[in-house]
């Protein structure tokens, strides 16, 4: 929901004379699904399995930048940006910018990074020990921002929600007129044969090959309305929405963690080799033995794991959980928990820029990997697989790996799904293996 003169546009951070000026107050408990639709640009939204839920429109200010330094550069704006900020009053209190990183550095060199601060957003704790409850924020930014202005727009904010209904009706699923992958079976197999023999060859352990399947829908999609069913059917996953304008959407229910930080505990896991689920409990146990007892998927785990503590160790202690099965509504797979104690002070971006793009998504080495892709997937992955999460002044946040996405908008959308691939995969099973990645969302599209 934007304030009434809510406006994606921002004000440049080197305007040495514009603070951030933050108001809020607790609200009873409100539909983030209304919350969302009533946004109309620049709408964020991110969820997690623990219960923090954020929903934001507008933008008071945000943060772009681009290439090889995009980290360093968001966080360096950041930090001028939260340097400027009063809260109730109160300096340099710690306020949260949403954050992207448009794709992996794979397919196109030019790889952009993206941060927002919403001008309005509502924020619902359902398990923190202290801080539970549902929060309603403002934020202006600029040379002109005052306490008043904002206290004035947080007060009209806040008698808006009563406007809002309560539970959001579950509107009807847009429907699918037709779909096509972009990449073909016969294609992607023998893709995947290409990247077998060179891993054969000796010089690549892993690449992970993606490719996207277009949708055509019968009435236009609404992603909010999208996000709320994903919520119902997805409760053990992240949930995302990064639309910078009132166009497509980039969202999902991501089930992996790429790093949280909090103080100096670091946690992460490794996410590798799938299954489905089975029809019946003995079915779906089969499966999951079948993950354990898998040489090939214990192998392609073995390689996450070990990549994610060697580039953790550069922080700090690193340890290594116990291995088990991570099972989601359609799919389950192999998850080692992996956390740290860190040394220094390090922020959240700096993780995520040292694991970002993991084995997962990229391959290992990872240099060779990312060469291996771009010789062969013929089609731009975007922000397929992209980092998305928060982060806050101290440098604590949250990300999570951007698969199990999408692109949409208006009466189309671009599914993703990736496969890991290593030196014993065979090509027909890989390509069975991508089609349970895009249900999540094209369930949610279909109509019964």
């Amino acid at each position: 929901m934007n304030p009434p003169d809510g406006d994606a546009r921002a004000v440049p951070l080197s305007d040495a004379d514009a603070a951030l000026v933050s108001r809020s107050c607790e609200v009873p408990d409100i539909s983030f699904g209304s919350f969302l639709a009533a946004g109309d640009r620049h709408r964020v939204h991110w969820s997690t399995p623990e219960g923090l839920e954020v929903a934001g429109g507008g933008a008071a200010a945000r943060l772009v930048a681009d290439g090889p330094d995009r980290f360093d550069d968001l966080r360096a704006d950041a930090a001028t940006l939260f340097d400027r900020v009063d809260h109730e009053g109160r300096r340099r209190r710690a306020p949260a910018c949403s954050a992207a990183s448009r794709s992996t550095p794979t397919t196109t060199p030019r790889a952009c990074g993206r941060g927002s601060r919403p001008r309005c957003s509502s924020c619902r704790r359902s398990s923190h020990p202290r801080r539970r409850g549902t929060y309603l924020t403002v934020n202006r930014y600029g040379p002109d921002a005052d306490a008043a202005d904002a206290a004035d727009a947080l007060a009209d904010a806040r008698d808006r929600l009563d406007d809002l209904p309560m539970m959001r009706p579950r509107g009807e699923k847009p429907g699918v007129v037709d779909t096509e992958w972009l990449v073909d079976r016969a294609a992607w197999t023998a893709q995947v044969a290409s990247v077998v023999d060179r891993i054969r060859a000796g010089a690549l352990r892993k690449a992970v090959l993606a490719t996207a399947l277009r949708v055509d829908l019968a009435s236009d999609v609404d992603i909010p309305d999208t996000l709320g069913r994903l919520r119902r059917t997805y409760p053990e996953c992240y949930r995302f929405l990064v639309q910078p304008t009132d166009g497509e959407g980039f969202f999902g229910p991501p089930p992996e963690r790429l790093v949280r930080r909090e103080g100096e505990v670091v946690q992460t896991e490794a996410l590798a080799g799938s299954m489905p689920r089975g029809d019946t409990p003995e079915a779906d146990d089969e499966y999951a033995r079948a993950l354990l007892d898998s040489e090939k998927l214990q192998h392609e785990q073995r390689l996450v794991v070990d990549t994610i503590c060697d580039q953790l160790a550069a922080f700090g202690t690193v340890g290594e959980g116990e291995q088990g099965i991570r099972k989601l509504t359609n799919i389950q797979h192999l998850k080692t928990p992996i956390n740290a104690v860190l040394d220094g002070d390090t922020h959240v971006l700096e993780l995520v820029e040292a694991l970002h793009p993991t084995p997962a998504v990229g391959g290992l080495p990872l240099e060779a990997a990312l060469a291996t892709i771009r010789d062969t997937e013929t089609w731009d992955r975007g922000w397929y697989a992209s980092p998305v999460g928060w982060f806050d002044a101290a440098g604590d946040g949250e990300f999570a790996v951007g698969i199990r996405s999408g692109v949409a908008g208006g009466r189309e959308a671009t599914l993703f799904a990736g496969n890991g691939i290593v030196g014993d995969s065979d090509p027909d099973d890989e390509w069975d293996e991508l089609q349970p990645k895009v249900r999540p969302i094209m369930d949610e599209l279909e109509r019964e």
